[in-house]
């Protein structure tokens, strides 16, 4: 693993590391005795990295993208974001690091179903005050190919279209992580490969215009897996290789 300089509360470090587990474990209680998830986990990820967390249902995939997140904290070790010890922050400041740096796309879309398609990529530009939030919107409607259904609500479009939507709005903020649990697992074969050639496509844009954004993406498909350049293999809550792909997400 690749050594960082010394934690502290406070980010800024030069360091090219974005996230480090230390230790890091997840363990429910039971009555019959703690059900343990995740148990000491040691890696880090750099900025600019794509990763894919593969393994089979029940290996502890979307437990570990959560606590990356900080959607939740872990019951052991620690986990350092930029050197900053972000498990150690209450809800409230972990909330205002997703707001600033993080993106997400889910299996199961999550759009507000009141909203339009357009007003579902522009909320979030919103809440954080982007001055330009509707022509950056409709922008990145447009990059997904959905320019003329950014009047449509969610129950009127496909799976794939939901899911384009869904990536228009975890781009738009320009994040400087995106997480990605099982993105392509709602939808048919065809349609889960045109969204996982969107997802690397425009991943591979912004790079090419700024910074690279770091891809965190949850399957249990090798071949989605592969597009990645690493890929941690989780099985029963441990982590049983830590390979290089070699991809550039061609």
């Amino acid at each position: 693993m690749t050594s960082a300089s010394p934690h502290s509360a406070v980010s800024g470090s030069a360091s090219q590391t974005l996230l480090e587990a230390k230790g890091l474990g997840y363990s429910v209680a039971q009555q019959t005795g703690d059900l343990v998830i995740l148990r000491n986990l040691d890696f880090n990820i750099q900025r600019g990295e794509t990763v894919a967390l593969l393994g089979p249902s029940g290996a502890g995939k979307s437990t570990l993208l959560a606590l990356l997140a900080g959607l939740d904290t872990p019951t052991a070790g620690e986990l350092f974001w930029s050197d900053q010890a972000f498990s150690r922050l209450d809800e409230d400041a972990r909330a205002a690091v997703r707001a600033r740096e993080v993106g997400f796309i889910f299996q199961s879309f999550q759009l507000l179903p009141e909203l339009t398609a357009l007003e579902n990529v522009l909320l979030p530009l919103e809440l954080r005050g982007d001055r330009h939030a509707e022509k950056q919107a409709g922008l990145w409607l447009d990059k997904v190919g959905l320019s003329e259904r950014a009047g449509h609500r969610p129950t009127q479009l496909s799976g794939g279209e939901q899911q384009r939507v869904a990536i228009a709005r975890a781009f738009a903020t320009q994040p400087a992580v995106l997480f990605a649990d099982e993105p392509t697992g709602n939808l048919d074969a065809e349609n889960g490969h045109k969204i996982a050639d969107l997802l690397f496509s425009l991943n591979q844009d912004q790079g090419a215009s700024g910074e690279a954004m770091t891809l965190v993406l949850v399957t249990h498909d090798q071949q989605l897996a592969q597009r990645c350049q690493r890929i941690l293999q989780l099985d029963a809550g441990e982590i049983s290789s830590d390979q290089r792909t070699g991809s550039d997400h061609e």
